[in-house]
């Protein structure tokens, strides 16, 4: 049987995605030197996040009642996922930007979803840096704290960086959502977004307890280290905050993530063109 022209093979469904990503690769690696201080820009914003962890149990043992191993096993979670969430659904802070210059009449027009354009538009590498700095410490952190490691518990850790990173990717395309009915409402969108991002950084038990309810049961920011954390170590959690939810962190990632994409939907439905 003769081999068929290349010609003939028609792209894949993914095919135009690969694409856009492709090229936003290569046009951030175009320039070697300009993505190597990016990335030594990102890594040292993590530095200063974990010099703050650093201070603080530099002046207290104990805090939220965790000590600072526990702690840095909290932010290194936390953080981490946010980051994998920043780097997918991080563009998505330039809505305002596209609603005031009327450039979201022309992604209407491709044949290619909304929000995976604006997901592509700005594939942003230079995170990687601060990832792999938090992943450091939460190597050590790992190695620090008192675990009776399981197989359960093993699993938990990948597990919750997945659904700590769709908790927070789902935050994301709520607060993109918003910016179709706010006007310049970028500054309140990120008050949850990169808000909820460093209060899960922290133990839940420093939150009051009506601030902590709101981080767990709206924007389900203690699920992404907090929790797992608490899991991890045996620990119970908290009045009205038990630790066992803990093990249920990528089913709320998923949740959110379903009830983030209805909340899209909708807020683009709302969306009447950049005049107006």
């Amino acid at each position: 049987m003769a081999e068929r022209h290349r010609d003939d093979v028609r792209p894949g469904p993914l095919e135009p995605y690969r694409a856009i990503f492709a090229s936003r690769v290569r046009s951030q690696l175009a320039y070697r030197t300009s993505f190597v201080f990016d990335l030594l820009n990102s890594v040292s914003f993590g530095l200063l996040e974990y010099l703050e962890i650093y201070l603080i149990f530099h002046n207290v043992a104990i805090l939220g009642g965790l000590d600072r191993a526990e702690s840095l096993l909290v932010f290194a979670l936390a953080r981490s996922a946010f980051t994998l969430a920043d780097l997918i659904a991080g563009p998505l802070d330039g809505i305002p930007q596209h609603v005031r210059a009327g450039t979201v009449d022309v992604l209407l027009l491709r044949p290619l979803p909304v929000l995976a354009q604006f997901v592509l538009g700005d594939v942003n590498l230079r995170r990687l840096g601060r990832l792999a700095l938090y992943a450091v410490v939460m190597a050590w952190a790992l190695g620090e704290v008192p675990i009776a490691w399981t197989p359960a518990k093993v699993a938990l850790v990948p597990v919750t960086l997945i659904g700590g990173a769709a908790i927070f990717a789902a935050v994301f395309v709520v607060a993109g959502a918003g910016q179709f009915r706010l006007l310049d409402g970028g500054e309140f969108a990120n008050g949850f977004t990169y808000g909820g991002g460093y209060v899960a950084s922290f133990s839940g038990q420093v939150l009051p307890a009506p601030v902590r309810a709101f981080f767990t049961a709206v924007v389900p920011a203690t699920f992404t280290g907090y929790l797992p954390t608490l899991v991890l170590l045996d620990r119970d959690g908290p009045a009205g905050l038990p630790a066992w939810l803990g093990w249920f962190t990528l089913p709320v990632g998923v949740i959110a993530l379903a009830v983030a994409l209805l909340l899209w939907r909708d807020g683009l439905r709302h969306y009447q063109g950049g005049g107006g």
